[in-house]
């Protein structure tokens, strides 16, 4: 058995303004974006630079969802409760630094010293594994570094 995740949905305030972040200032892909009458909403999916082939997407794309209740509309910029939602992977972080700088990306990068892997969880040093640790003080920071982020970028 082979399986994937296709799609990752992505709760948006708005379909043409998302497009446009991750199209023109990400450089992803525009891979659909179909209206579906009978229900009034539309199928968004974007892809990272690279990561099409000949029939498609090779990897994991984000489906572009606009959000239609109240309930919904409190998730844009929170997709996951707080936590690390997705880690872009690049061959070349200075090449995308400076694309993304060129392109007006307000996008930072937190170095957080002297602690180890995982130290948003609170549970990790159970395990006992080297390298790995949690730290309260600096998972709060990462926390609220990372809500500030959310409501400059995600909250379009």
């Amino acid at each position: 058995m082979k399986q994937r995740i296709a799609h990752v949905a992505l709760v948006v305030a708005d379909y043409d303004e998302a497009i446009a972040f991750y199209t023109q200032k990400l450089h992803f892909t525009l891979v659909e974006d179909t209206y579906q009458p009978a229900q009034d909403k539309r199928w968004v999916v974007v892809a990272p630079p690279g990561s099409m082939g000949a029939d498609g997407p090779t990897g994991t794309t984000l489906l572009l969802a606009r959000a239609t209740t109240p309930e919904q509309e409190r998730f844009v910029g929170n997709q996951a409760g707080g936590r690390v939602f997705l880690f872009l992977q690049t061959d070349d972080f200075w090449r995308d630094y400076l694309a993304m700088t060129a392109a007006g990306v307000d996008w930072r990068l937190h170095l957080h010293g002297g602690v180890g892997h995982s130290f948003t969880n609170p549970d990790i040093d159970a395990l006992g594994l080297a390298g790995f640790a949690y730290d309260r003080t600096a998972d709060e920071r990462s926390w609220r570094a990372m809500l500030d982020l959310f409501d400059e970028v995600l909250r379009l």
